[in-house]
């Protein structure tokens, strides 16, 4: 068993190995861009709660949905308590299996991305979440090299969560950083229907 001499030298050690990487870092001198993808839960929730931090140091915050329709959710009706700080825009109409027309999907999709573009080009914003993106690019409603041009034509303050199952392995190659979410249990699949205020 380790004495408290040891563990001491211990956390020494490791203090000083992470106050050199720390001081080793750099600021990349603009926003970065982040992955959350993977078949378990938590994907936008952990980017809602990026968006916590963000105003709490009083950034000013973006949100596209993708997919996600019109249902009333427990984020947005919080969120919108920062109207001045948070523009919301839902533009998708749910999820794929309910509108089973292709077309109208890639509309949709486009006109989110249209929006979000602009969005992220117009120099307003500190951080923009792009909800459930990552399913456009799966069923190509999107192309690829559309997105990752617009990500590398964004203004250098604004940061960029993209989100959803599946993302591309281009995506992921150029983020800075990729979360997967990984489902080792689910309510659903105990036929647990979704509850209030965990999952929306």
């Amino acid at each position: 068993m380790p004495t408290a001499e040891n563990h001491t030298d211990k956390m020494k050690a490791l203090q000083a190995e992470q106050r050199k990487k720390t001081s080793d870092a750099r600021d990349p001198g603009r926003g970065l861009v982040l992955v959350h993808t993977g078949n378990g839960k938590g994907k936008s929730s952990s980017a809602f709660g990026v968006i916590v931090r963000a105003l709490g140091w009083k950034q000013k915050v973006g949100i596209v949905q993708f997919i996600k329709g019109k249902w009333i959710t427990g984020e947005k009706q919080f969120f919108m308590k920062f109207d001045d700080q948070i523009d919301w825009h839902t533009m998708g109409e749910g999820f794929t299996w309910d509108t089973q027309d292709r077309d109208r999907d890639i509309a949709a999709a486009e006109s989110a991305f249209a929006r979000a573009s602009e969005m992220m080009q117009s120099g307003e914003y500190d951080l923009i979440v792009l909800d459930e993106i990552n399913i456009a690019l799966r069923y190509d409603y999107l192309d690829i090299e559309t997105v990752l041009d617009a990500l590398k034509a964004r203004s250098d303050r604004t940061s960029v969560i993209l989100t959803g199952r599946d993302a591309k392995p281009e995506l992921c190659d150029y983020a800075d950083l990729v979360s997967e979410m990984t489902e080792v249990k689910h309510p659903f699949k105990a036929g647990i229907k979704a509850q209030r205020g965990i999952d929306f």
